[in-house]
């Protein structure tokens, strides 16, 4: 199983953008989706998730009724729509994936893709 992040880049404070994560491989209906971020100098941190087989979604509290994650219909690609964004929502975003449901806002994913920089200026 492959994930490949994109859709980072510079938006001014109060803009949006568009992350995607796409799974390459067998995954099974109790996959999740977690999305992590790490600022310069700081430890990485859950954002949100999302569990295939329910559709349940996760968020942590300084993104809640900023960002929405969800799924494209027929591909295992996971969006996370980011309005509002805040300078402090700057940094690199990572996308995991893992088998058995979501773990809670610990990083115990199998799979992870490579970073994509989300940069808000001010």
């Amino acid at each position: 199983v492959q994930l490949q992040a994109s859709g980072g880049g510079l938006v001014q404070a109060g803009g949006s953008l568009r992350l995607s994560c796409a799974t390459f491989g067998r995954v099974f209906s109790s996959y999740a989706v977690g999305w992590f971020r790490q600022a310069p100098g700081k430890e990485r941190e859950f954002v949100a998730a999302f569990v295939f087989s329910d559709t349940t979604t996760y968020y942590a509290d300084s993104v809640k009724g900023r960002f929405t994650i969800s799924k494209h219909n027929l591909k295992n690609t996971v969006y996370l729509q980011m309005n509002s964004l805040k300078p402090e929502d700057t940094g690199v975003y990572y996308c995991a994936g893992r088998d058995g449901g979501w773990p809670g806002v610990g990083d115990e994913y199998d799979f992870w893709g490579q970073g994509t920089l989300v940069t808000v200026s001010s």
